[in-house]
């Protein structure tokens, strides 16, 4: 008897492909979207990882602009790396940083997993990007689109409630990649997702050093030596952070800037070589920017490609880190029965 699953795969044979298997023998599949422009898309459901984005240039060659690997083997590899890269997946329950792991809900403190010294980052030891994720509905035609659900089952990393997250990404004829969250809880909890590419306008073989980047922001979040939000938001002018005018991307980030306006431009880069321009915009109160991409030179990128603390940049849009724990942080609280909902679009355009 075919399962369901394959059923769906059979539907357009030539845009799926086996990408490997997990430890415990489940087969992986990635799956490509393609526009009339010849742009392409291709998300895996392990982590419903953005594994490939290739774009077209101005001299009409095509380049990958996001950072990966050709299998999800290697995937599975990078989370033992010195620092997992966490390359091209959906990050959850909550990206960035939870102070000490723990936070009070409900005047009620939640000891979280720790996997960051005495912190927890980017969701926990086994977070959503780590986990199988079920092609729920795939779309093809002038708008297409593909869904992914999982379903965090209550005390996941000692997260309260049963927490289901679909992310569906949709690929558009002006070369967009739409990329949006739904998720709804059994019981009061805390969500803050994001997308964790790593981008390369030059391509994922180079280095970033010399595109430019341009934040929408005037301020940043203030952190201590781990890295750590201490509540105090400073103001960027005319200060290294400050990017609110283009200039080359740093050598060094990882940092939080606080945007000016939600539902416009949150962040671009951009590549005089290839003059290809990539724009973020996002519903989100703020955008973390990190540089790097660092395979230690213990795993081969795609392509046997090198990859080093320079490869790539993240935009990784969502709400402040450590907000539980800040009040005056805009909350990342999900009410039981309320609807979280997170929008992102990284557009391209030749210019």
């Amino acid at each position: 008897m075919i399962e369901k699953k394959h059923i769906s795969q059979l539907d357009y044979p030539e845009k799926t492909k086996s990408f490997g298997m997990t430890s415990d023998g489940r087969e992986v599949f990635c799956y490509t979207l393609t526009n009339k422009k010849g742009m392409e898309l291709a998300v895996m459901d392990y982590g419903a990882t953005i594994t490939s984005i290739k774009v077209p240039t101005i001299n009409h060659n095509k380049i990958d602009v996001v950072l990966g690997f050709d299998n999800v083997e290697d995937y599975i590899k990078s989370y033992n790396l010195p620092s997992a890269p966490y390359f091209g997946c959906v990050v959850g329950r909550v990206a960035g940083r939870i102070n000490k792991g723990s936070f009070l809900l409900n005047d009620k403190e939640i000891f979280l997993t720790k996997n960051h010294g005495n912190h927890q980052l980017h969701g926990g030891k086994e977070g959503f990007g780590q986990k199988m994720w079920k092609m729920k509905k795939r779309t093809n035609g002038d708008f297409p689109s593909i869904t992914f659900e999982y379903a965090s089952q209550n005390g996941e990393e000692n997260f309260p409630g049963v927490l289901v997250v679909e992310v569906t990404y949709m690929l558009t004829e002006s070369n967009q990649v739409i990329v949006e969250y739904n998720a709804f809880s059994t019981e009061d909890t805390i969500v803050n997702l994001t997308q964790h590419s790593y981008f390369n306008l030059e391509g994922h073989q180079h280095n970033i050093s010399n595109q430019t980047l341009f934040v929408n922001s005037s301020k940043m979040l203030e952190t201590d030596e781990e890295n750590i939000p201490t509540g105090l938001v400073l103001n960027v002018a005319n200060c290294p952070f400050d990017f609110s005018e283009e200039k080359k991307c740093p050598k060094s980030i990882d940092n939080t800037f606080v945007l000016n306006e939600k539902n416009r431009i949150a962040a671009s880069l951009y590549s005089k070589q290839n003059q290809l321009k990539m724009s973020v915009f996002t519903n989100q109160p703020s955008v973390h920017i990190y540089v790097g991409g660092n395979c230690f030179g213990l795993l081969k990128g795609k392509e046997n490609a090198d990859y080093h603390t320079h490869s790539g940049i993240c935009f990784e849009t969502q709400h402040h880190p450590d907000s539980p724990n800040h009040a005056h942080f805009p909350s990342i609280v999900l009410k039981k029965g309320e609807q979280y909902y997170h929008q992102t679009i990284f557009a391209f355009e030749n210019i």
